[in-house]
């Protein structure tokens, strides 16, 4: 009896769009992570800078593979649609960059962190945020 619970539970719809979800933002976060370390190490730019311009560019990637992926049923077909749903998702997801890079600073200059490790956290606290607001404006569910 609670086995089969279990199993409509981890196949319901929600839990399905969620797992989904969380494997995008780990394939993002591994880019963001690899992108920052590159900008900082390589490149010299201050880590708060490289931070915003990494996520940036995880916000495309991201929207790209969760439009064909995670809400594949209701992606955003067509030039126009896909152009309204990356603004859209640029505005959701713009304003968590504040949280991300609020979380980020923090434990760097505060906790004494290492960077990449203080941005690893970062990106867990504001996903949760990004996923609601995704899943609601840009894909309306």
């Amino acid at each position: 009896m609670t086995t089969a619970l279990l199993a409509r539970a981890v196949d319901r719809p929600l839990a399905v769009r969620l797992r989904r979800f969380v494997l995008v933002g780990t394939v993002a976060a591994g880019l963001q992570m690899l992108l920052l370390s590159a900008f900082v190490e390589v490149g010299e730019v201050n880590y708060l800078l490289a931070a915003t311009v990494a996520i940036e560019i995880t916000i495309l990637v991201q929207y790209v593979l969760n439009n064909a992926y995670t809400f594949g049923d209701r992606s955003n077909d067509g030039r126009h649609e896909f152009l309204r749903g990356l603004l859209t998702t640029n505005l959701v997801r713009g304003s968590a960059i504040p949280i991300q890079l609020g979380v980020l600073f923090a434990l760097v200059e505060w906790v004494g962190l290492l960077y990449l490790l203080a941005n690893g956290v970062a990106i867990v606290v504001s996903g949760l945020y990004r996923y609601v607001l995704d899943a609601r404006f840009t894909w309306g569910g």
